[in-house]
């Protein structure tokens, strides 16, 4: 039998509900030193989670005001979820698949009880599959992708101009 859930999360995660401004959740995301926080009702009925990633994108590139969004505006709904019980290779398996770095755990009635994230499965991992798992979730989907009016001279990526060049031109021979 494999290691659960319960034994390596992180139980009484800190949370926010939908009506806290995204301002106030980045200001705990930093405090916390996490990149998400699950949106709870009722003081513990997971309905959602905020990330780093929802702030950045949704209210920074969306040019809305931090302090007047809340937080119910920009989170996700639809949240993968496991239960304490489920065993941590599934967890991993979910996580790889999903490509999430961190899970919300419920019991009962969606009741938030618990977080499992990628370095609390690094910290109970003790084989090369659990790196493996890791580098999956973490893996990026591609090389550099650079937006700006100087994109294309490599500029961006450190590069010279004759450097980048010769990067995209392929060697004849």
């Amino acid at each position: 039998m494999g290691t659960k859930i319960n034994e390596v999360m992180t139980e009484r995660p800190r949370a926010v509900t939908p009506q806290t401004s995204v301002r106030e959740a980045a200001r705990l995301m930093e405090e916390e030193d996490v990149g998400s926080l699950p949106v709870v009702e009722g003081g513990v009925r997971l309905v959602g989670i905020v990330t780093d990633r929802d702030v950045a994108l949704r209210v920074v590139g969306g040019g809305l005001d931090p302090e007047a969004t809340r937080v119910g505006e920009v989170a996700s709904a639809d949240v993968i979820t496991l239960t304490p019980e489920h065993d941590l290779d599934e967890a991993l398996g979910l996580m790889a698949r999903a490509q999430v770095r961190r899970l919300p755990i419920v019991a009962g009635e969606n009741e938030l009880v618990g977080m499992l994230a990628q370095a609390d499965i690094a910290r109970a991992g003790k084989d090369k599959s659990t790196g493996e798992v890791i580098d999956a979730i973490s893996r990026p989907p591609g090389g550099p992708r650079v937006a700006g009016p100087d994109a294309g001279d490599g500029s961006s990526l450190g590069l010279s101009r004759e450097s980048a060049q010769q990067r995209e031109t392929p060697k004849q021979g």
